[in-house]
């Protein structure tokens, strides 16, 4: 992985993690990445909202809620997602 890849993948940890309509699901707390390639498969959730408690996401193992990182459709002072591609 490139000196710049791992920069930009310690910049999304504690990212606000937000519906494009605003509702919010908790902070990055790490990311998955498939080590093969360098692609980012998922991200990890730490301190879910109550909202994201409802929702049916996947889990690891460790029961910690995962949002697929293919789900992101903005970058900024938050992690945008697109709530229909992750329930």
């Amino acid at each position: 992985m490139a000196e710049e890849d791992k920069k930009f993948s310690k910049q999304l940890i504690g990212k606000t993690v937000v519906s494009k309509t605003g509702k919010r699901f908790g902070e990055v707390g790490d990311i998955i990445f498939e080590t093969g390639s360098g692609e980012l498969i998922h991200m990890v959730l730490k301190n879910p909202t109550s909202y994201t408690e409802r929702l049916e996401l996947e889990k690891s193992k460790e029961g910690d809620m995962l949002i697929p990182f293919s789900a992101v459709i903005a970058i900024g002072d938050f992690m945008v997602v697109a709530e229909e591609d992750i329930v």
